[in-house]
């Protein structure tokens, strides 16, 4: 890490905490897991799984809402609003690169997820181990829970900065942010569902579905954490998705794709950005 980013870093990360987002973000995704684990301890027992495991299964399936949707939030105006304000043209005008500018705000913004994250999370798992206890296959759930949501986020603040990149107004790009939320999240999975409605058991089913489904980042995210957890009961596109022909580490890799592609993307588009 350079300087420059190093010191941008530092900016944009105590722009983050100063706004409160780190802790708004923190507190919802802390109340959300907490409401889902103990609402869940009883049904848990019924299926007599553990307590971890059917709220890392829980999380997989509803947090995916969520963590875009605060990503895409914290860093949809990190360009546009510095532009509408003239903030970037006297950031631009010091001996800075603009990959550099790009780099700096997606690890600063990328980093004030990833610690919600790993906050909300570790304060539920300490809230529910002293009264539930876990296994080994629980505590190996949670921790690929925690770790696959902060790249999930990661995946969408590169997204929410480059859609910042493509605009120039701040309404513009809260607008293709949340349009892009409501297409990759929402949308996206009621057209799989139709589609495979539609079709029954052909070639889409057998050959087209499976792909489109790992190239939603929000489906890679389910499919890895939902793929070894056969205990857990789930369905419609959850528990379609567990009968895919990739193993858990391709939607690790197809995160990690949308990641580089987004990032790529963004700083390509920061270059020809004009304050």
């Amino acid at each position: 890490m350079t300087a420059r980013i190093a010191t941008i870093f530092i900016q944009e990360f105590s722009l983050a905490r100063r706004n409160l987002w780190v802790l708004l973000a923190t507190i919802v995704l802390a109340l959300f897991a907490l409401a889902l684990a103990f609402f869940g301890a009883g049904q848990g027992v019924a299926l007599d799984a553990d307590i971890l495991t059917l709220t890392s299964a829980s999380l997989a399936t509803l947090s995916v809402y969520l963590i875009p949707l605060i990503a895409l939030l914290m860093s949809y105006d990190s360009f546009a609003g510095e532009i509408e304000r003239g903030a970037l043209a006297l950031t631009l005008a010091t001996p800075v690169r603009r990959w550099e500018v790009f780099v700096a705000k997606f690890l600063a913004q990328g980093a004030a997820v990833g610690v919600s994250i790993m906050l909300a999370y570790a304060i539920t798992g300490f809230a529910v181990l002293p009264l539930y206890g876990a296994g080994p296959e629980g505590i190996a759930a949670w921790l690929r829970l925690i770790a696959s949501s902060v790249l999930l986020g990661a995946v969408f603040v590169a997204v929410g900065l480059a859609l910042s990149a493509l605009s120039s107004r701040t309404a513009r790009a809260a607008a293709l942010a949340i349009g892009t939320w409501l297409v990759l999240v929402v949308l996206y999975d009621l057209a799989l569902l139709g589609a495979i409605m539609a079709s029954g058991e052909g070639t889409f089913a057998s050959h087209v579905f499976p792909w489109l489904v790992i190239a939603n980042p929000a489906d890679a995210f389910r499919l890895y954490n939902l793929a070894s957890l056969d205990s857990v009961p789930v369905a419609g596109i959850d528990g379609l998705a567990r009968t895919l022909p990739f193993p858990p580490g391709a939607a690790i890799g197809a995160l990690a794709l949308w990641l580089v592609t987004t990032v790529s993307l963004g700083i390509a588009r920061t270059k020809r950005i004009v304050p």
